[in-house]
């Protein structure tokens, strides 16, 4: 981590014309508009430094006092896939049978979530994302950490658009709870499982949910 006390010059900073601001706005918005969760993969593997240049570009988020509060475990191996399916499924099992309210089952049935996660076998890609709780210094002392759902939130947004922007797909899947990435995974105690990011491309001839987004006035206001 950087010394937070040593300034250097801002040479990186770009400024563009309002008619270039307006159209870099609209092109951006038109490409990112045209991405789209989907369940089912293809099991074409991902090249690993495409997954490792897109996991760069989430730690360039912002984070409360610079503390970057998250660890990113791509998994790409069947085995370990496998056995975070299996785990997450009976989560989910309890979760369809007696956790969730009525109310929730509604609001996702028009989305035909089900208890199986074929997904988890057949994406190559498996980012498990952890908020670090707290850090800990080189003598074993907690390190207090400030803002960690917020910071993490801003990385794995980043790295949901990273994905799209170099071609592929993703699902954001929170199984509840999800202590058991942390035992799969050998994550330590101070982090605690934020999402499961399944990376890959669309299975051929995939369908998406006929949905859409509000309009501008819904989401926003200009005082």
């Amino acid at each position: 981590m950087n010394n937070e006390s040593e300034y250097i010059p801002h040479n990186h900073y770009r400024e563009y014309t309002p008619d270039e601001m307006q159209q870099r706005a609209k092109d951006f918005y038109q490409d990112v508009r045209r991405r789209r969760t989907v369940r089912e993969f293809s099991e074409k593997p991902i090249p690993e430094d495409v997954i490792a240049w897109c996991l760069k570009a989430a730690g360039t988020a912002p984070s409360g006092a610079n503390q970057q509060p998250w660890h990113f475990v791509a998994v790409g191996d069947p085995v370990v896939k496998h056995q975070i399916r299996e785990a997450a499924e009976k989560e989910e099992r309890a979760f369809y049978d007696h956790r969730a309210p009525e109310a929730w089952l509604d609001a996702l049935s028009d989305l035909e979530t089900h208890a199986q996660k074929p997904f988890l076998d057949h994406a190559p890609c498996l980012i498990a994302i952890f908020a670090q709780k707290y850090g800990i210094d080189t003598h074993g002392n907690k390190i207090k950490h400030y803002y960690v759902k917020e910071s993490v939130g801003i990385a794995t947004g980043i790295l949901i658009n990273a994905l799209h922007h170099v071609g592929l797909v993703s699902l954001t899947y929170t199984p509840s709870p999800m202590d058991f990435l942390n035992k799969i995974l050998r994550r330590p105690s101070n982090e605690k499982a934020f999402m499961i990011l399944v990376a890959g491309y669309p299975k051929k001839d995939v369908t998406v949910p006929n949905i859409s987004k509000k309009a501008l006035e819904e989401i926003a206001t200009f005082i």
